[in-house]
């Protein structure tokens, strides 16, 4: 329930910004039942308010939940004997938040079963479903300043890479990335620059980690960063 209750905030400020773009509240529930991303409906509708080209949002939105990829396969020995029926209809419902809960109950409950993690997904998905229309709903009823909603967006974009951040590499990675993607945008004067930045900083950063690992692999750039009320000795290597 928790985790249910977490999506209305959230919900209501996609919806209204999904409405700003465009969206009728019929378009808003079906965007919110096939994509089931928050991150990916904050930037459809951030791209199609300052008229990004369609390959644009096509390939930002395909790195953005590539992620799933890699969360859908730790999620695999948990799920051996399921028919394909029910993998496909497990993984349209994946999102972060849903994954990490199951994963978790996978991992310490034996008793956990793949019907149960997925009656986790559905809930979740129905919950942001109903906020996203609701927030629609909203949107279209009443005039709302989006200047606070618009920048949702920047937001969850700035958290999402605060928790990917654990070590001092990578931060040196996203100051790299945010440099490249101003660069880009003025060179390309469209939101492909972002494409093409991501595609450099990636490939940068999976080059400089994977040379320190097998050169240096004691060097202090891939030291675990301590959270603010963490002990100093809480710091240790990434290897261990």
């Amino acid at each position: 329930m928790p985790l249910n209750l977490s999506y209305i905030p959230i919900g209501l400020a996609c919806g209204i910004l999904l409405h700003a773009a465009g969206f009728n509240t019929l378009l808003t529930g079906l965007v919110s039942l096939l994509i089931f991303s928050g991150g990916a409906q904050f930037l459809i509708a951030t791209m199609l308010t300052i008229n990004s080209p369609l390959l644009s949002i096509v390939l930002m939105l395909f790195f953005l939940e590539l992620r799933y990829a890699l969360l859908s396969s730790s999620l695999s020995p948990y799920l051996k004997g399921q028919s394909n029926r029910f993998l496909f209809i497990f993984a349209i419902s994946l999102n972060d938040e849903n994954y990490a809960i199951n994963y978790l109950k996978f991992a310490t409950d034996k008793k956990w079963t793949g019907k149960e993690a997925l009656m986790v997904e559905h809930y979740s998905l129905l919950f942001w479903a109903v906020s996203n229309v609701i927030g629609s709903l909203i949107g279209s009823a009443l005039k709302i300043d989006l200047s606070i909603v618009n920048f949702a967006l920047t937001a969850l974009f700035l958290y999402m890479i605060v928790m990917q951040i654990k070590n001092r590499l990578t931060i040196v990675i996203c100051l790299i990335s945010g440099v490249l993607a101003a660069v880009c945008m003025m060179a390309t004067k469209s939101t492909l620059g972002l494409v093409i930045s991501t595609l450099i900083a990636s490939l940068i950063g999976f080059l400089l980690e994977s040379t320190l690992r097998k050169k240096l692999p004691d060097s202090h750039w891939l030291w675990k960063l301590r959270s603010p009320g963490a002990k100093k000795s809480a710091v240790e290597n990434s290897n261990e």
